[in-house]
């Protein structure tokens, strides 16, 4: 995956559970889950806001750009 997901470093380093982050965020453990693995295929604005907001950290701390292209897999087009 060409963006990297750092939500558990966040996560530990402001000593908070994702079980917390998710009551606060108002998303399901699996959605964090899906999101944490970097398996999300996308994620709503509204949700990095809130997650942002409540994480005290900017969009940049838990989503980066590795700088490759992701190609496409043949079932995706």
């Amino acid at each position: 995956m060409a963006i990297r997901v750092y939500l558990d470093e966040i996560l530990k380093e402001r000593r908070m559970t994702s079980k917390e982050l998710c009551r606060l965020v108002g998303i399901t453990e699996a959605n964090l889950s899906i999101l944490r693995s970097g398996k999300a295929k996308g994620v709503r604005f509204g949700t990095v806001n809130r997650i942002c907001y409540y994480l005290q950290c900017d969009v940049g701390d838990i989503l980066k750009f590795d700088g490759k292209l992701e190609e496409e897999t043949e079932h995706e087009r």
